[in-house]
């Protein structure tokens, strides 16, 4: 099975884009991206715009390879709202009418509309779907951190590869995971490959250490348990000391960032805002001037995904 990361915070923008290939059957995962428009009371720099089209370039290449599109929740850096991106494909999607509300329910809403004439859509909520080469089934809805959280719930999924004894799981924003709720079934799972959200420290003084002590502490208990590898990246990426912060996870040699994954430094680009913005010697322009919201471009991408 071939698991190739898109675009993610250690590769300089905000997703958890990924691709998945077994045999004929190719699967695009959560293909969205985006850039906080104001980070340190700062707009994207301009290495920022460019690692986001970037990544708007390879996802766009990939989903012109991919058979199923998956899309776990309705956060804007998981899924893009153009039709283009899932036409002629099976849709799974988080069921927007389940444990979603506010602007996500919305959101969602409108995209299983809008696909609803060019693709055939699927609630991901507890499916099952089978190739030649693959099985996915797809979580009940589970936290998008703690219990009970007020961003709602997503939804995990798991690619069997038979042939090869491989499970990979994709557990996008459990945020650790932080819910003992999700480490259980992320354990019932038995990933050989795991690729989740770490904790988000970089807001650890409104959620408090405790939380993000939790979150590391469950991910430690997964790995113990599956003996799986982990690739951990998202909100954790977001933290200036996450290479500190998260060191337990680090030593276990067990978790990489998708930027280790792949064979490239770290490059968390939002987290380096304010030395890049000092670097240029000069003012800002005003945040919020350009919408960071990935658009559909298709261009020609190197072997493996990566520009040099």
């Amino acid at each position: 099975m071939k698991i190739v990361p898109l675009a993610a915070e250690s590769l300089g923008v905000r997703s958890m884009a990924t691709y998945v290939e077994a045999g004929q059957t190719g699967i695009l995962l959560d293909p969205g991206a985006t850039l906080s428009p104001s980070r340190f009371n700062l707009p994207p720099s301009t290495e920022e715009w460019e690692a986001f089209r970037r990544a708007n370039d390879r996802i766009s290449a990939y989903a012109a390879r991919a058979s199923f599109v998956f899309v776990s929740h309705y956060h804007e850096d998981h899924f893009r709202s153009d039709p283009a991106t899932y036409a002629g494909r099976t849709v799974l999607v988080k069921d927007p009418r389940r444990m979603v509300a506010g602007l996500q329910a919305k959101r969602g809403a409108e995209l299983w509309t809008a696909l609803g004439p060019v693709a055939r859509v699927v609630s991901a909520d507890g499916s099952r779907q089978r190739t030649l080469e693959l099985e996915l089934r797809g979580s009940p809805p589970l936290p998008h951190g703690v219990d009970g959280s007020p961003l709602g719930a997503v939804v995990v999924l798991t690619v069997v590869d038979p042939g090869e004894n491989e499970r990979f799981v994709f557990a996008s924003d459990v945020q650790g995971p932080l819910s003992p709720v999700a480490a259980a079934y992320l354990i019932h799972e038995r990933p050989t490959l795991l690729y989740l959200s770490g904790p988000p420290s970089y807001i650890e003084r409104e959620v408090g250490a405790s939380v993000i002590e939790r979150g590391i502490d469950n991910l430690l208990r997964v790995v113990g348990a599956t003996g799986c590898r982990v690739i951990m990246d998202h909100h954790a990426l977001r933290d200036v000391r996450f290479a500190e912060r998260f060191r337990r996870l680090w030593d276990t040699g067990a978790v990489v960032t998708a930027a280790g994954y792949v064979g490239l430094p770290e490059a968390p680009l939002e987290c380096r805002r304010p030395r890049a913005w000092a670097e240029a010697k000069k003012g800002p322009a005003r945040a919020g001037e350009r919408r960071a919201i990935m658009t559909p471009v298709t261009r020609k991408i190197l072997k493996g995904g990566y520009r040099a």
